[in-house]
């Protein structure tokens, strides 16, 4: 289906924010104090203020009879009636007309270590423009962000920030990459699209970190935006999946293909929740099935668990665990395998798949080597997949 056409978000007027008003803010809106840099404190001065902004007629959405309509960006395929909201609390319908309550609308916003998102071969070492906004597609049991995934606009602290105003804060910060992560960037989807052109203009790359949980049509016109994503896989398995997540997994698995058919770089993440999907068989699955449809020179990232939101009663993934799941997606033929959320391990650094040396050390987000010369081993010239210029 194609999206409807809206001129809409072309006469926002575009206007950036002073550091003064920026720093006034407290709570879900966090900002470092480099975010604005003495270029913009004469700015035109900016409230920030519970609620949203201005609503935008959203894209990937038919009428209905009755005026109702059904969303067609996420696997939901909500019909939505007359004053409702969608699933992802950020979408409503106005007299059979679909509006996103999310565009130029951020809750949160940060600079950031690329290597947070995570992405560890992917431009390693720099910062990225971090934001999103209220409300998600899924309901995870385990989500770290639920104060504000679980959140419509209408209950969070929200700035009125136009996408010219995200790529000049991500230009003048010399951040030379935005990155829609923290919620679901899916459901603020025009706001994305709308920034990661502006960007790009500017020469600033883009990034997401999503659940994978957008149809193929939205994807197919986001994708040319984006340089790099971060997918979680959670597990292969739909129980799983409705039972931790709302969700199903077969739309998650097209998208992880289709952002590979489109030459995204991609990254995934595998947060191992014991009990849940820690199982060998369940991460043997997971790793074969990376290197049989995405190719071995996939990174995984093995992320521990820790007790949040709904899940209170299990403890923290045993690093063992992570450390089997490790091992098993090098059996299994992956070339790139991290542990996430745990100090001090030597799963997170990267090590050359040919001489074995260590070619990039890390520390938490800290890059302390980087040995890779003409996205080759310093070592044995060996060609390491990634965006590393």
């Amino acid at each position: 289906m194609a999206p409807r056409q809206n001129h809409s978000m072309d006469l926002f007027f575009e206007r950036v924010i002073s550091r003064r008003d920026f720093l006034k803010t407290c709570g879900i809106l966090t900002l470092s104090s480099a975010v604005i840099p003495h270029l913009l404190q004469t700015a035109h001065a900016q409230e920030g203020s519970i609620g949203f902004t201005q609503p935008v007629e959203a894209l990937y959405y038919e009428q209905l009879p009755e005026q109702k309509v059904r969303c067609s960006l996420c696997p939901r395929f909500c019909t939505v009636p007359k004053s409702g909201r969608g699933f992802c609390r950020v979408r409503e319908n106005r007299d059979g007309t679909y509006y996103t309550l999310a565009y130029a609308n951020p809750c949160a916003i940060h600079i950031d270590p690329i290597e947070k998102k995570p992405l560890y071969h992917f431009l390693p070492g720099t910062t990225v423009l971090s934001l999103a906004t209220a409300g998600c597609n899924f309901t995870c049991k385990n989500c770290q962000n639920w104060d504000i995934s679980q959140a419509q606009p209408d209950e969070t602290y929200n700035y009125h920030l136009t996408p010219a105003a995200i790529a000049q804060l991500a230009q003048h910060n010399a951040t030379p990459t935005i990155a829609y992560t923290y919620t679901e960037p899916t459901v603020f989807f025009e706001y994305m699209l709308a920034t990661a052109k502006k960007a790009r203009a500017l020469g600033i790359r883009n990034v997401y970190h999503s659940n994978g949980y957008i149809n193929p049509e939205p994807l197919r016109e986001l994708a040319p935006y984006l340089d790099g994503a971060n997918v979680d896989l959670k597990a292969m398995s739909d129980d799983f999946y409705a039972s931790i997540t709302g969700g199903t997994l077969s739309p998650v698995l097209e998208t992880l293909k289709n952002l590979k058919e489109h030459g995204v770089w991609l990254e995934i993440t595998n947060l191992i929740i014991p009990t849940r999907n820690d199982s060998a068989d369940m991460i043997k699955d997971l790793c074969q099935w990376i290197n049989r449809e995405l190719g071995p020179d996939t990174p995984v990232h093995f992320s521990r668990f820790y007790p949040q939101y709904k899940i209170q009663n299990l403890p923290p993934t045993p690093v063992s665990t992570l450390k089997n799941a490790a091992a098993i997606a090098r059996a299994a033929g992956l070339l790139y395998t991290y542990i996430g959320n745990v100090p001090d391990v030597d799963e997170e650094n990267t090590f050359c798949p040919h001489c074995g040396k260590k070619i990039i050390e890390r520390k938490g987000y800290t890059i302390s080597r980087v040995a890779i010369k003409e996205n080759n081993c310093s070592f044995c010239s060996t060609r390491i997949s990634g965006v590393w210029q």
